[in-house]
């Protein structure tokens, strides 16, 4: 794949104070493949051998700061799966390459390596209770060994099914973060050396299925020790020595009676970072979101389909212009024809036309500490957007 990119200020426009045009620009070139085998013996056994590898190349221009940045990662994992009278288990070998070359800054420059073993076991104990046990063990080249079991039971009968897990892994950290993917090196400070990220989950959910109604609810903690964050007032990435804390609920109902159906979605996010006095919500996360969907569906006719989406307030970091923003709500919708062979449709998203740009401009007064000189997108920035085409099944 090769791509070429161009933004910036518009022809003829300037940046405040500066009064000098702004250009940005990105060109990637990306190679990547992979190769997956898989030999069945003795009825009972599967031998699976995956592999893939990535390469890509890339030349940033954000004003006058030219990045180039390379990045390199290999997969491989050879796996051998059996089945028993009441289980199904895989072992394995496992390993992983990632690097990382920015050809103007030497100093965020990296190659990890990550061998690893792994073994998974899913039993059926009972008709109402199934298992599912697996272990994990790494050793990376920088950080050390690290051991990821995980574990859960599924319980089912009479309508209702849960599913209880638990579990642990790990990540490696990098200058790659989505703060500076956006604003990219050239000005970021790393305050000491990196620990690993080691994260913790558990989740509980409940599902109840009475006629044409079924009702999910999802309760979830996600816990993640030693977390690499980017100040953006200072852009500086530091492990933190605090955690950064995931708590939440979620809940689906869908109402299906042919040839219509309803949607319904509910979530609540409480994530928190920081350390001490200065803990606050992590940027960018609404606590509260919904949807609604119906649709009315026939396969020898067509369909109809009604959306919309609620987005609360979300905590927003280094804005002048505002710390938390506005709560919005998006419509849209889908007509599709269908006449012999073809189907005709048209769909289109936020029918309101909600814009960020409706409460607040886009531009800072002022470049920030990073070199960036917009603000963070948390609504929707091009208005209305209806396309249409044909389908025509051979």
């Amino acid at each position: 794949m090769w791509e070429e990119r161009r933004g910036g200020t518009m022809p003829s426009a300037v940046l405040p104070v500066t009064d000098a045009p702004y250009p940005e620009s990105v060109d990637t070139t990306r190679i990547d493949g992979g190769l997956v085998a898989v030999t069945p013996f003795a009825d009972r056994y599967v031998l699976t051998t995956r592999l893939s590898a990535t390469h890509k190349n890339e030349h940033h221009l954000r004003g006058e700061v030219p990045e180039h940045d390379i990045q390199d990662t290999f997969f491989a994992e050879l796996a051998f799966r059996g089945t028993a009278p009441r289980q199904t288990w895989v072992a394995g070998v496992a390993f992983e390459r990632s690097a990382l070359d920015p050809r103007n800054d030497a100093r965020f420059a990296y190659t990890y390596t990550a061998p690893g073993l792994f073994l998974q076991d899913d039993i059926d104990v009972q008709r109402w209770l199934a298992l599912s046990l697996s272990g994990r063990v790494d050793h990376h080249n920088v950080f050390g060994t690290f051991v990821s079991p995980r574990a859960s039971a599924l319980i089912r009968g009479g309508g209702w099914s849960s599913r209880v897990s638990v579990g642990s892994g790990f990540f490696a950290p990098s200058a790659l973060t989505e703060e500076t993917e956006a604003a990219g090196l050239a000005r970021l400070t790393i305050a000491e050396p990196l620990d690993a990220e080691r994260g913790r989950s558990v989740s509980l959910d409940l599902t109840r299925t009475h006629g044409a109604l079924t009702v999910t609810g999802t309760a979830f903690r996600y816990d993640v020790r030693d977390p690499a964050v980017v100040d953006r007032a200072s852009y500086t990435l530091a492990t933190l020595s605090e955690p950064t804390i995931n708590t939440g609920i979620e809940t689906v109902a869908t109402v299906r009676r042919a040839p219509f159906s309803v949607t319904g979605t509910y979530t609540y996010v409480h994530s928190r970072e920081g350390v001490g006095s200065e803990r606050r919500d992590i940027p960018l996360t609404p606590r509260h979101s919904a949807g609604l969907v119906g649709m009315w569906e026939r396969a020898d006719r067509g369909r109809v389909g009604l959306e919309a989406y609620f987005t609360g307030t979300q905590r927003l970091e280094d804005n002048p212009f505002r710390s938390q923003s506005a709560g919005y709500v998006l419509f849209g919708g889908l007509f599709e024809q269908r006449i012999g062979k073809v189907r005709l449709f048209v769909n289109a998203e936020n029918l309101g036309g909600v814009r960020q740009t409706q409460w607040e401009p886009l531009v800072r007064p002022s470049q920030a500490v990073d070199g960036r000189w917009t603000v963070d997108a948390w609504a929707p920035l091009d208005g209305r957007v209806i396309n249409g085409g044909i389908r025509v099944a051979f």
